[in-house]
């Protein structure tokens, strides 16, 4: 049962994680040259990890528990991301590195949201299993 909503939300996380860090820049550093995701192999593997996580969830339908262990994951896993982007721009005192932020900084956040809405999507399927099997 690929066709479920929350195959939509990881699919949606997917392109945006594999997909986004390729169009928006991380930062602009003081030479105006863009820092992409691509650029370090850290913040790199971090979002290909997420992307790859969330495409292998998708597939596993058929063992909801799981999905949803992996769904949490991979939301530990953004936060994290997250948290280096944050000490990143937090700890760097005045101009030395980091010019401007960018709005690639932000894709954490919305594969977060995506994530929490498909464990949010495989928790009610697997409450209604739970449901269905009661009645037998």
């Amino acid at each position: 049962m690929i066709q479920r909503i929350q195959s939509i939300y990881l699919l949606l996380t997917a392109g945006i994680s594999g997909g986004l860090i390729f169009v928006f820049h991380l930062w602009k550093t003081l030479e105006n040259t863009l820092f992409f995701a691509k650029d370090e192999i850290l913040y790199f593997g971090l979002f290909l990890a997420s992307a790859v996580l969330a495409l292998g969830t998708i597939f596993l339908y058929k063992n909801r528990k799981l999905q949803f262990v992996l769904g949490r994951l991979n939301i530990i896993l953004n936060l994290i991301l997250l948290g280096l982007f944050v000490y990143r721009s937090l700890n760097l005192s005045g101009e030395t590195d980091v010019s401007e932020k960018g709005i690639g900084i932000l894709i954490p956040i919305f594969s977060i949201v995506f994530l929490v809405l498909a464990n949010k999507a495989i928790k009610k399927d697997e409450d209604l299993v739970k449901s269905v099997d009661r009645l037998r």
